[in-house]
């Protein structure tokens, strides 16, 4: 009996929710939010963007580092042509009747900023998660258990991923304090976010290897 969803069809539906998740987050990133009345600032991306990183994990485990990289470039890629449209789109005059231009670009507007950190952050983080999941999984150890590699690799990109964003999209906008506040919690909600979606990544992974076999190449088989 064949699958209803073919393997190529299956790396395409990853591909774009590689790019839909990072998009998604950026947009999310342009509202701050009180962390449950502590003060403390979070940025809306963090909602989501655990997700990416489970995504990142499933990606390595069933097409390898390779594989995965061009995903993070081409995500990267197709983020950046979202961010310079909105950029081209704020700076045209608005038309006749359209009084939106200043909500526009007070959402919009501050997508420059965000965006690089969001993409640089997403590039350096994700390649390490996905170098260190490879590397993990290289290992006898990291081989036999799915949780410690993806929770491993997971500790290294959170980590720079959450270091990174926050002090370029941040910095000189909120206090010392807070930056620091935002970069442990930022990394403390990935990380949290990540082990509560565990059970989905061996799941996702478990289903997608009835698709996509261990022992087969992920391009070729067909039933």
């Amino acid at each position: 009996m064949k699958n209803r969803i073919s393997p190529l069809t299956l790396y395409t539906w990853l591909v774009g929710l590689s790019v839909a998740v990072l998009l998604i987050s950026n947009l999310a990133s342009t509202k701050m939010f009180d962390f449950f009345g502590t003060g403390l600032v979070m940025d809306g991306g963090a909602v989501i963007f655990p997700i990416g990183y489970v995504l990142g994990d499933v990606i390595v485990e069933i097409y390898g580092y390779a594989r995965a990289r061009r995903i993070i470039v081409l995500t990267v890629a197709m983020n950046l042509l979202a961010a310079l449209t909105f950029l081209v789109v704020g700076l045209l005059p608005p038309g006749d009747g359209w009084e939106n231009q200043e909500a526009f670009q007070a959402i919009l507007g501050f997508m420059p900023r965000l965006v690089l950190a969001s993409l640089v952050a997403f590039l350096v983080g994700q390649l390490l998660n996905a170098l260190v999941f490879q590397r993990l999984r290289d290992t006898g150890f990291g081989k036999r258990f799915l949780w410690w590699r993806a929770m491993g690799s997971s500790l290294a990109g959170n980590s720079v991923d959450s270091l990174i964003f926050t002090v370029i999209a941040f910095a000189g906008v909120i206090s010392t304090y807070q930056l620091f506040a935002l970069v442990g919690l930022a990394f403390l909600m990935k990380m949290a976010g990540e082990a509560l979606l565990l059970p989905v990544t061996y799941a996702v992974v478990r289903q997608i290897r009835k698709i996509v076999p261990e022992s087969a190449d992920p391009f070729t088989v067909t039933a």
